[in-house]
């Protein structure tokens, strides 16, 4: 099992829409059971609060049936997860910080899963959430290219009937 973790701020916008996205990329490749999959803010803002309206209904248009309440990230999630996925620079630094530093093997920026490493910007400021979601998918979609590289033997693939 490779346990992935998506963290943004406020645990509304980006890490949800991360974990949809990733969720929804590994069952259609056949390896979900491979997987455990959970989002978490770097700070407590919104915790208990559903995903955020804009995002929800991009989401929904797009076919993914997800549900989510925000949670805040501890230090237990990063020592329990094998991948951290950050959105940006701050949450890199506070996911790194609330660990000391010790799981900076882990921890990485989705971001950094392209061509040029970039930021994921933030859509509660920017009102840009269908740039968000092309970042994020196309970012989900070279880190399972990644893992299939680098963990490949790890998988268990689903056999589909259609």
């Amino acid at each position: 099992m490779i346990n992935v973790c998506f963290v943004c701020l406020g645990n509304i916008c980006r890490s949800p829409m991360a974990e949809a996205v990733f969720k929804k990329i590994i069952d259609e490749r056949g390896i979900s059971a491979s997987f455990n999959v959970t989002s978490r803010a770097t700070s407590d803002y919104e915790e208990g609060n559903p995903v955020y309206p804009p995002v929800a209904k991009l989401l929904k248009e797009r076919g993914y049936n997800f549900t989510h309440v925000s949670k805040p990230l501890t230090k237990h999630d990063v020592i329990n997860n094998d991948f951290v996925l950050v959105m940006d620079s701050n949450n890199l630094f506070n996911v790194l910080s609330l660990t000391g530093d010790k799981c900076e093997g882990k921890v990485y920026k989705l971001g950094s899963f392209s061509k040029t490493p970039f930021d994921i910007a933030d859509p509660w400021y920017t009102r840009d959430f269908e740039k968000t979601y092309s970042e994020v998918y196309s970012c989900c979609q070279n880190f399972v290219d990644y893992i299939l590289a680098n963990h490949g033997n790890l998988l268990y693939y689903e056999r589909h009937n259609n």
